[in-house]
Order: C-alpha cells, then sequence, then structure tokens
C-alpha cells in the first residue's frame, strides 16, 4: 500500500518506520529540512515542504496515496487546513493526530475519516493495564505473532467456521468476532458460528500467515 505520513514528530517518525519496514511505499512529509534529512533513508520518499498549502499536496501526488496520516505537533491550525484540502482533494482515507478533544471534532468535521487522540488513548490503556494486570491485550506476545482485526473476506460470508478450518489452511485461530448486527462480541467462537459480512474477525496468528488470509479475496 501506499502511505503519506504529514509531521515527522515522535509519533508521525514511528509511524512513518514501521510502515515502510513491513514493505509499504511511505512517502514523509515536514517543513523541517533536518527532520526529513534524519528520517529519509527509512522511508520511500521524503519531502521538505509546507503541507498546510493546497498547492504544495497537488504537486506531491498526494492523491496516489491509500491513506494519509496527518501528525503536525503542535500546529493545530496546520493540520486543521491540512486535513481539509486532502478532503476537497479526494484522498479517501485521511487518519488524523488530534491534540485535544476540541481539535479531534474540527478534524472530523473538516474530513478526518479517522482521529486519533494517541495521548488519551495511552493513558487509558495504561491504566487498565496497571489496575487489571492479567488483561490478556496487555500480554506481550511471542516474537511473530500478532493479534488483528480484519473484515472477513468475501469467500468467507455465509460459512461456518467449521467449513473454513482456518487453523489448518492459513495455520491462525479465531479468537474473538466482533458482530455488529446486533452488537455484541463473541469470544471463542463455537465451531458452528456463521460469518455475516457486517462482522469483523479477531485473529490471532503469525504475521505472515495473518497478512495472506488479510489479502484473500477469492
Amino acid at each position: 500500500m501506499k502511505f503519506a505520513v504529514i509531521g515527522l514528530g515522535s509519533f508521525g517518525s514511528n509511524v512513518a518506520k514501521t510502515l515502510y519496514q513491513r514493505g509499504n511505499e511511505v512517502l514523509a512529509v515536514d517543513k523541517n529540512k533536518n527532520r526529513i534529512e534524519e528520517e529519509k533513508s527509512f522511508v520511500t520518499h521524503a519531502v521538505s515542504m509546507d503541507a498546510a498549502v493546497k498547492d504544495n499536496l497537488q504537486a506531491i501526488g498526494i492523491t496516489d496515496m491509500d491513506v494519509v496520516i496527518v501528525s503536525l505537533g503542535p500546529e493545530m491550525e496546520a493540520s486543521i487546513l491540512t486535513v481539509l484540502y486532502l478532503h476537497e482533494l479526494g484522498v479517501k482515507q485521511i487518519v488524523a493526530k488530534a491534540l485535544t478533544e476540541d481539535h479531534a471534532k474540527v478534524l472530523d468535521a473538516v474530513g478526518a475519516t479517522e482521529v486519533i487522540y494517541p495521548e488519551k488513548d495511552m493513558a487509558i490503556k495504561t491504566a487498565l493495564r496497571l489496575s487489571k494486570p492479567n488483561i490478556l491485550e496487555f500480554l506481550p506476545l511471542v516474537s511473530g505473532l500478532s493479534i488483528q482485526e480484519i473484515a472477513p473476506p468475501e469467500k468467507f460470508i455465509g460459512k461456518a467456521l467449521k467449513d473454513l478450518d482456518l487453523r489448518n489452511k492459513y495455520g491462525v485461530q479465531i479468537i474473538a468476532i466482533k458482530e455488529l448486527i446486533p452488537e455484541k462480541t463473541s469470544f471463542i467462537p463455537k465451531a458452528d458460528f456463521v460469518i455475516k459480512d457486517s462482522d469483523i474477525l479477531i485473529i490471532m496468528g503469525e504475521e505472515k500467515q495473518l497478512a495472506k488470509l488479510s489479502s484473500s479475496k477469492s
């Protein structure tokens, strides 16, 4: 996939590096030339420019990106303008980092498809981990293993888990299913559970096997 990361502070830099390490094409953008020099070895392309200028975004082919992540640190006005211009240019998926709840509301209003609030999210996770240290979500997994949420491939819809036989075919295990209609979560679903197109599968397995499953279309 093609990603653009706008803003190379601590959050943006780590997002860009991780996406690149996982085999994605990553375009990094920041006004600070020193940051661009520091990060250019860890991404596909790196550009020094002001992203809060619509013409600049057009010039770098931002509409060719599958996902654009906006992480402009303390520059609230710049992040809002950048998200607005990305939306006007027709970027389909815009993930924006918010600094405050009011900032998040504005980013959502001007066109962000997803707003994240890392400081708040980490605070909640830390509090949960400290108050309930035995929660599975916060236990480290064995190296190479991962837990991911995926939408079911088309060929899974209407079939029971026992017929899919994911453990033998893909080497992965469905540990829970989020049902949107009706809204509930089924943990360790039974073999006769029939998958719907509105379900979200929570699957554990090796990362390469999960990637293979996620890309399965037919």
